[in-house]
């Protein structure tokens, strides 16, 4: 048993090591990079491939807590927040999340990895092909529809194990509103996100069999204490190797590695 344990604490470490360079490289963090990571290292160790894929988000959701909540503290001292998104959404994304809680304790491991792989391809696809000229509005849509947008990313995300900037970037962007903004109010979604997205995935997951050691739900415990000091430590270095690239190279290059995530994904349910 001992053994294992130091297998699967190694096994983490690495997938630290990975999940840090890749998002400090691609400037995105979260569950975009981690889920992926994740999912190879549980799988390496030998979970289940039942649940391996709901332990990949729901730890990866636990994660993005501090994080996030850092994050937001940090950007509101700048003022860029559209505090206004926000507080439209102080609901609406959370019954995202607990909605996409519910289907994660009905959804098989197979029907998880296709939702982030297809998810994971249009993305990709955008920001492969993405065109500054891309618009679909002047500024953002506001009564029902923005609220819906909301629970939209909510559910979305939760699925996904990410904060929500993927997707909230895309939507503010595409309305007209500068990334730098749609970035820092990113930082809220995935407070609005992870907190609901790590109590759901506990309730979800509390009585299933079969987890890894010391999991309380579908949040791996080990795993959290483990990956946020080492993608801390190691996000500056991707970071580095990001400011010797352009800005369309990296999303071309993040736009790469989501395709390849999907294929292995899709593969896997082959």
């Amino acid at each position: 048993m001992s053994y294992e344990l130091v297998y699967f604490a190694l096994v983490l470490i690495a997938a630290g090591v990975v999940a840090g360079v890749l998002a400090g490289l691609f400037g995105i963090g979260g569950g975009a990079v981690l889920v992926p990571v994740f999912y190879q290292a549980f799988s390496a160790w030998g979970l289940d491939q039942a649940i391996v894929m709901h332990v990949s988000v729901g730890t990866s959701l636990a994660i993005i807590v501090p994080t996030s909540i850092r994050s937001f503290m940090t950007h509101r001292q700048s003022g860029v927040i559209d505090m206004e998104t926000l507080k439209k959404w102080i609901v609406a994304v959370p019954i995202g999340v607990l909605i996409a809680s519910y289907i994660a304790f009905i959804a098989s491991g197979e029907a998880l990895r296709a939702i982030f792989a297809f998810i994971a391809i249009i993305v990709a696809i955008r920001m492969i092909f993405n065109q500054p000229h891309w618009r679909l509005g002047k500024d953002l849509p506001g009564g029902i529809y923005r609220w819906i947008v909301g629970v939209i990313v909510g559910l979305l995300s939760a699925l996904m194990g990410i904060g929500g900037g993927v997707l909230n970037n895309t939507f503010m962007t595409l309305y007209n509103r500068s990334m730098h903004q749609a970035v820092a109010t990113s930082s809220g979604v995935g407070v609005l996100i992870s907190i609901p997205g790590l109590i759901g995935y506990v309730w979800a997951g509390w009585s299933i069999e079969g987890l890894p050691p010391f999991s309380t739900g579908f949040v791996n415990w080990p795993a959290v204490l483990l990956i946020i000091p080492i993608t801390l430590m190691l996000a500056p270095v991707g970071a580095r190797l990001a400011h010797r690239l352009e800005k369309r190279q990296l999303e071309v290059g993040f736009g790469i590695f989501l395709l390849l995530v999907a294929i292995r994904f899709f593969y896997s349910l082959a």
